[in-house]
């Protein structure tokens, strides 16, 4: 009689943790559409940084779900095509960050019972390695961002600080792929829902624009849209105000050129790449070039763009000092605390048409009651109630001019009743304004 047969078990194999097959994980890594996908340049890029921070030759960004182990970006492996990019789960280390709180150091790979057993370990390719869990929105491990090297040494502090560091940026680039990809996904339902689609287009917008705009406590800051007349079909203004890298924050505004589902999809993607790339870079005219570049690598149709990019951190004096770049777009206007208005801002090209949009910064200081504004050109395009007069930059000018202690909120407000107070009913197009106050000294932003 043969014996029952019984299950193969690997003694020097520890278990997987349990938390790698988590069912909300595991959506989670599914929504960021990444898993077995061409590589990103951007992730490249944090790669890269993250190979130098550490000193090292090799640096993966690996997801990974319940089957297998994904190298979405990698340096230092030679070119990977997408068969070799992905491995069995228990042969890498990455899992082992669902597991954990934190990171995952070693100094000796030889030496640790949780990572002996992996085959580069045993084969003295990998003698130190550290892994930094990236993480959804909701604080799932989506997989990790990991360093390593042929020799076991220690890390320092200072490398695991950059390190720790470099896997946020990569958990917020990862979270705005998923946004990016839901939003798409979005548009494609719309594109196939019929006559149903220009209503869910508006939603779609609205859900393009923050619903509440963030602000630092050293600026007062809001925000307005206002949909054209018509609104049956969804248009491409776009606003956003964010933090980048302390203590900096972006402020960005854009015209989307057309209307419908189009314009949405562009909309889509240059308020996403603008918040990449803000992450990335100090210079507002290096994020519209960025835009710029995906905008014509990307080619989502032949729609164009027009744009504002500003950065700003606060001054030692109580402003606000930053750099400005137009692409294609009209200038900012800077309304001092004595009344006078003057532009900010030296325009370059359209954006998502030339490879050189031949974009430049300008440096931009605010004093405290200081105000910055943003608009597109439904404000100063706006047509007379007769149809014949447009509303013009002059007058926008002498109106801001007029906005003596008022707050950045009732500022707009006050732009709004006399814009509907030349237009009428009737708004010809959709208008975006973003308007950025230095509080005076002692006073609180509302």
């Amino acid at each position: 009689m043969k014996a029952p047969l019984k299950s193969l078990v690997l003694p020097d194999v520890p278990p997987m943790p349990v938390q790698v097959y988590n069912p909300a994980r595991l959506a989670a890594v599914a929504a960021t559409a990444l898993m077995d996908t061409q590589p990103d340049p951007d992730l490249d890029n944090l790669c890269e940084l993250a190979a130098s921070a550490a000193g090292t030759q090799q640096a993966l960004v690996v997801l990974f779900d319940a089957r297998h182990a994904f190298y979405k970006a990698a340096v230092g492996w030679g070119p990977l095509t997408l068969s070799r990019r992905s491995i069995p789960l228990h042969t890498d280390a990455c899992p082992l960050l669902a597991g954990t709180s934190g990171p995952l150091v070693v100094a000796d790979t030889t030496r640790d019972a949780r990572l002996a057993h992996l085959p580069d370990v045993r084969d003295k390719q990998i003698g130190a390695w550290a892994g930094f869990p990236l993480l959804s929105a909701d604080g799932l491990v989506l997989g990790g961002l990991c360093v390593l090297d042929e020799q076991p040494h220690a890390w320092t502090d200072r490398q695991l600080d950059t390190l720790t560091r470099l896997a946020g940026a990569v958990s917020d680039l990862i979270e705005l792929r998923r946004q990016v990809h839901q939003a798409q996904d979005r548009i494609d339902a719309l594109e196939s829902s019929g006559a149903a689609a220009d209503r869910l287009a508006r939603t779609l917008q609205d859900s393009l624009l923050p619903p509440v705009i963030a602000r630092p406590a050293w600026l007062d800051a809001a925000a307005l849209y206002l949909p054209a007349s018509n609104g049956a079909e969804v248009v491409g203004d776009f606003y956003d105000l964010f933090p980048t890298r302390q203590p900096w924050w972006c402020a960005a505004l854009g015209d989307v050129s057309g209307k419908g589902l189009e314009a949405a999809k562009v909309t889509a993607l240059a308020r996403y790449t603008v918040r990449t790339e803000a992450t990335q870079h100090a210079s507002p005219a290096t994020v519209l070039t960025r835009l710029n570049d995906a905008l014509i690598r990307q080619r989502v149709n032949d729609r164009f763009l027009t744009a504002v990019c500003v950065m700003l951190r606060p001054g030692p004096d109580g402003g606000v000092r930053g750099l400005i770049s137009l692409g294609g777009h009209a200038p900012a206007l800077i309304r001092r605390a004595d009344a006078t208005v003057e532009e900010a801002g030296r325009p370059g090209l359209l954006l998502g048409i030339f490879a050189d949009a031949g974009l430049n910064a300008e440096l931009v200081e605010l004093a405290p009651g200081d105000a910055l504004l943003l608009y597109t050109d439904g404000v100063t395009e706006a047509h007379s109630r007769s149809g014949h007069d447009v509303w013009g930059l002059p007058a926008l000018s002498t109106l801001l001019a007029a906005c003596d202690g008022l707050n950045a909120e009732q500022t707009l407000e006050r732009i709004t009743t006399a814009l509907s107070g030349h237009a009428g009913d009737y708004h010809s197009d959709d208008t975006a304004l973003l308007l950025l106050r230095v509080p005076h000294h002692g006073e609180q932003p509302p």
